[in-house]
């Protein structure tokens, strides 16, 4: 089965390592965009130990060649490729595929 994209913005519109929110098919969505490449990366609003919706709004980081986001809430990390978290992986979040096609930002749905 192939998955479905859908269109959220233009890749213009995120600022260079900042996250913003998107709602895709009834859910949360924090994208990022760590660096002025045309490369984003999507996983759950949501932070796992507060159920908050607050993850769009933290930090990226790299640790050990990888891209992550810090929460603003209490710091924990979420890998933006998988979704684990680095200090409990019992709080994982789930990852969207995406992609940037002719200017715009696409999340699997």
């Amino acid at each position: 089965m192939t998955s479905k994209f859908v269109k959220i913005c233009q890749l213009e519109d995120i600022i260079p390592g900042t996250g913003v929110c998107a709602l895709v098919g009834g859910e949360q969505v924090a994208i990022f965009r760590p660096t002025k490449a045309e490369e984003v990366f999507a996983i759950s609003n949501t932070d796992p130990f507060f159920q908050s919706n607050v993850l769009s709004r933290g930090l990226t980081v790299e640790h050990k060649g990888e891209l992550w986001v810090a929460s603003p809430l209490k710091k924990q990390r979420f890998n933006l490729t998988t979704g684990v978290c680095m200090e409990d992986e019992q709080f994982n979040v789930k990852a969207y595929k995406t992609r940037v096609t002719k200017g715009a930002v696409e999340i699997s749905a």
